[in-house]
């Protein structure tokens, strides 16, 4: 069955909370893995996978869906977490994030046969060149599904990620569209502090794309957004979002040495009352 949009705004506020405390749980379970920047991008995934992606889960390889390429692999909690509560493969699996054998490792692999994975991700900078090369492929075949792709904002000091760009433009592919986890911050902390990449809208639109901006922790505005994205024609789309790491547990909040810490036993408890008492 293909999947059922859901647009009651609680409800997705409701389904992103379960994501993040997934998250939480999977993370200590595994005693490893990445915090921050998959908390932050709850809200992305929970409009993506229940409101915007045409999709169909019992069908993971149904010709017609959509693709999301995960770009930044190392926030894998965030897409397991949603890939379960939409009916890819069964909740308890979460439990079993980075154990010996599990189909989900710490960066999503096609060969680890978890279903939903369009790209095994792992080293920065490669996944847009992928989502190009889909997206080119639909438009030769002319089919009508369309290409996401995720990026984080310190991903973009990849070179790679510019020869893409350019290639998307030349091809005029209005069937892709981008989105940039910009939180600000990346394991060595601030991102302008590492390597500055703004003006970062005036770049993406010297590239030839349309560009959005948005707060990629408002579940309206992200629909919103998507919406408008999807109408672009002759271009593709880049929607940078504007998110906070460990977003939903105020205790963390915009602090980057979470960029790849898991909550210790005492620490759990507190992360799980922080996010349901969120907003």
């Amino acid at each position: 069955m293909i999947f059922e949009k859901i647009t009651d705004l609680l409800v997705l506020r409701d389904i992103a909370k379960t994501i993040r405390k997934q998250i939480v749980l999977s993370l200590a379970e595994a005693g490893s893995g990445h915090l921050g920047g998959s908390l932050g991008l709850a809200d992305v995934f929970t409009v993506l996978y229940f409101n915007q992606l045409h999709q169909n889960p019992e069908n993971p390889l149904w010709p017609q869906r959509d693709r999301l390429i995960l770009s930044i692999g190392h926030v894998a909690p965030v897409f397991y977490a949603t890939l379960a509560l939409a009916g890819y493969f069964p909740k308890e699996e979460l439990k079993t994030l980075r154990k010996l054998g599990s189909r989900l490792q710490g960066h999503p692999g096609r060969d680890h046969g978890l279903p939903g994975i369009e790209l095994s991700a792992g080293s920065l900078g490669q996944g847009l060149s992928v989502a190009v090369g889909m997206a080119l492929a639909a438009k030769m075949d002319k089919q009508e599904w369309k290409v996401y792709s995720i990026h984080g904002d310190g991903e973009l000091q990849e070179g790679s990620i510019w020869e893409a760009a350019m290639s998307a433009s030349h091809h005029k592919l209005d069937n892709l569209v981008a989105i940039i986890d910009r939180n600000h911050v990346q394991i060595d902390g601030q991102v302008s502090d590492v390597m500055e990449i703004e003006p970062l809208a005036k770049k993406w639109e010297a590239f030839g794309w349309q560009v959005f901006e948005c707060d990629g922790n408002n579940i309206a505005q992200l629909i919103e957004t998507f919406e408008k994205a999807g109408k672009i024609g002759n271009k593709p789309s880049v929607i940078i979002a504007n998110t906070l790491m460990g977003k939903g547990i105020n205790s963390i909040e915009n602090d980057y040495r979470w960029h790849g810490k898991v909550p210790s036993p005492d620490q759990v408890e507190d992360f799980l009352k922080q996010i349901d008492e969120g907003s």
